[in-house]
């Protein structure tokens, strides 16, 4: 009697984006009974929390990035396209990338997010945001040309405004952004000019809220103010930035408006969901928040369309603590290694599944050299050994051993000699933009 028993097609999953959600889920699914397509517009995956390290010249973007293909590799299942998703068919169970069609049976949805500027977007040509190596490349490009320019100054104010940065927003990036470049004016470069003295320099961070690292618990705020005190930037909280242009930042401390003369200024202060929401929303009806998050079920799927998840920076999940997550890199690899669960669980005929419960294991910011802080819930400590213990995570967490040997020697050797080696100036700004003449055609100080 012939053997009428049909074999089943692997279980067609789709993944668009790269990040950590989408690329824990992606290696969590390295199973014979599943076929994984992995979509991203770069064919790297990027390690968002040392961006503000490439942005002062400590890294090089290599160290930090990782081929999406050589990390995916073992998984044979598994298969990358480089492309950017412009439409999703729910009905149809397909995505489209440009004349391009690829069905699913499960899609997962993980673009991220970037950086919003809150209906200010003509601030970003003035204050760039670092979500991408482009971003960090261009704050490097920034903060060192501004030495450069004030070498060549003549006029005291000019010279001034070239060496006042200004960084707008006091979260963990702000103040990671804040204290490094304190360091290189105060320690790293201060030897390098002849005409300026890099110690002059004025480092300025702003915060809306009344403390810096609103997440962080209240002493650790405390704490990691005086921290950059003693590193010489200046904290400014209940600040509100109102107006950026023409080389001036405009703030309002209560009913006092005041403007800030500053040639770089960087923005660390919000991020609002890739477009990729409101694509689905579009499509499927589902609600976004006002950040364009979309809002998900417990499983993290979206209403009515169980096959579809939302993960990481781009999914509003408040089931847990009646709050939304943070969009941090923990939420985004729990999820994606729930959701990649979530679907052999189904695969093998489950019904009763679990929902989301997100883990948190601590929040921790480093300051500058031996200064962090570090909030693990059960226990909260400051100074050198929570800026070690900031570097073994860091170090655990970078994707490809050869990344974390590079960064690691590099962190030793720059712990040593305070030198910063990848402080290159790259771009296609003309550099005679920053000559005397032109700055002074620039701006009216």
């Amino acid at each position: 009697m012939a053997n009428t028993t049909e074999t089943q097609p692997p279980h067609q999953v789709v993944i668009i984006g790269g990040g950590f959600g989408g690329l824990y889920a992606a290696k969590s699914l390295n199973n014979d009974n599943v076929n994984v397509t992995l979509i991203d517009r770069r064919n790297f995956h990027l390690f968002q929390p040392l961006l503000y390290q490439v942005a002062t010249g400590a890294i090089s973007p290599a160290d930090i990035s990782s081929p999406l293909r050589s990390v995916l590799n073992k998984s044979k299942n598994t298969k990358v396209l480089l492309g950017e998703v412009n439409d999703i068919d729910p009905q149809g169970q397909k995505v489209l990338m440009g004349d391009e069609t690829i069905p699913y049976d499960t899609l997962i949805v993980a673009t991220g997010a970037k950086h919003s500027y809150f209906g200010k977007d003509e601030w970003e040509s003035f204050a760039p945001g670092l979500k991408t190596v482009e971003d960090a490349i261009e704050m490097r490009h920034r903060i060192f040309m501004a030495f450069e320019a004030a070498e060549k100054e003549t006029d005291p104010q000019l010279r001034r405004a070239w060496l006042t940065f200004v960084i707008v927003g006091g979260g963990p990036t702000g103040v990671e952004l804040a204290g490094a470049i304190a360091e290189l004016a105060y320690h790293t470069m201060k030897e390098d000019f002849r005409n300026i003295d890099t110690t002059e320099a004025q480092v300025i961070l702003l915060e809306g809220l009344d403390r810096i690292l609103p997440p962080f618990a209240p002493e650790l705020s405390v704490q990691a103010e005086t921290s950059l005190q003693k590193l010489g930037v200046t904290v400014q909280t209940k600040t509100l930035v109102t107006n950026i242009e023409n080389d001036f930042v405009t703030i309002k401390q209560g009913e006092q408006v005041s403007q800030i003369a500053a040639k770089t200024v960087l923005w660390a202060a919000g991020v609002k969901a890739s477009p990729l929401g409101q694509v689905l929303a579009q499509r499927t009806g589902i609600e976004c928040d006002r950040a364009g998050r979309v809002i998900v079920e417990p499983d993290l799927s979206i209403k009515g369309y169980p096959n579809i998840f939302v993960i990481g920076d781009l999914a509003h999940f408040a089931h847990q603590n009646s709050k939304p997550l943070p969009g941090v890199a923990p939420v985004a690899m729990q999820q994606g290694e729930y959701v990649a669960s979530l679907i052999k669980q189904k695969l093998q005929g489950q019904t009763s599944l679990s929902r989301f419960y997100y883990v948190d294991r601590g929040s921790l910011a480093v300051i500058g050299q031996n200064s962090a802080v570090v909030d693990l819930g059960f226990i909260k400590f400051t100074g050198f050994v929570a800026w070690l213990f900031w570097l073994l995570v860091h170090i655990y967490f970078l994707i490809e051993f050869d990344n974390k040997l590079i960064v690691m020697i590099q962190w030793g050797w720059n712990y040593f000699t305070r030198n910063r080696g990848a402080r290159l100036i790259t771009g296609k700004e003309p550099l005679d933009k920053y000559t005397p003449e032109k700055t002074r055609e620039m701006v009216n100080v």
